[in-house]
């Protein structure tokens, strides 16, 4: 049976991701494994992979905002990466360096305030500058996480070295991303980017305002994508 590995996105948990690719999951008759993040939340997630891999003959391998970032980085450079046959990346952030993105900025600033402020004076922060399904969603989350490691999780992130382009070019397995044209923390531009590289590859557009309320669109979407990128021939050299 194949195995579908998720990685939730920075300040998410595993009960999102299992919502958001649970239906995916199902619609391939695979066996869904969503990670729990950790205060090493990079290294914490490349670990695991590779414990589930050991023991499984195909696996994929997604996530949503890092979470994708990280499944294509396992794919690159894990001794196991010969048992993946595919990478679903939700929301890309960054390729690279994370600069002057947004999502990590996001980041930095949740951790500083936190710090300084305290969980719930920064949720009630949070909630009141977001759509309701957010608010209640990372309300939820970070207060899941508080105990866990939150404030590493979001310091790790914002400091991530994401694959590059040229990272993304030299990947092995069909790649599916989505991506949606109104979340500006995860430009669209990143996914259409990782997909221009990548020698099999496809990106599904949905938007923020269509998965937000029904995350379970964000897992379709990807499974889609990856769909149509197995389909197709390897791009020219």
């Amino acid at each position: 049976m194949t195995t579908l590995i998720v990685m939730p996105g920075t300040g998410s948990d595993a009960d999102y991701a299992a919502r958001a690719f649970g239906p995916a999951a199902a619609s391939l008759g695979a066996r869904l494994i969503a990670l729990e993040p950790e205060s090493d939340l990079v290294g914490g997630y490349l670990d695991r992979v590779d414990e589930i891999a050991q023991t499984d003959d195909d696996v994929l391998v997604g996530g949503v905002s890092i979470g994708a970032a990280i499944a294509v980085e396992w794919v690159l450079r894990s001794v196991y990466a010969h048992r993946c046959i595919g990478v679903l990346a939700a929301l890309p952030p960054w390729s690279g360096s994370p600069g002057d993105s947004l999502a990590a900025l996001s980041a930095r600033i949740t951790a500083d305030s936190i710090e300084g402020d305290g969980l719930e004076a920064t949720i009630a922060q949070m909630a009141a500058t977001s759509p309701a399904w957010l608010a209640t969603e990372l309300s939820r989350s970070w207060r899941s996480l508080a105990d866990r490691g939150l404030v590493a999780q979001l310091r790790a992130a914002c400091s991530y070295t994401a694959p590059t382009e040229d990272d993304v070019a030299s990947l092995p397995v069909p790649l599916g991303v989505a991506a949606a044209p109104d979340d500006p923390l995860h430009p669209i531009a990143v996914g259409r980017a990782w997909v221009a590289r990548a020698a099999r590859a496809s990106l599904s557009a949905v938007p923020l305002t269509e998965f937000g309320p029904a995350e379970h669109r964000l897992g379709d979407a990807c499974l889609a994508a990856w769909r149509t990128a197995s389909a197709a021939a390897p791009a020219e050299p």
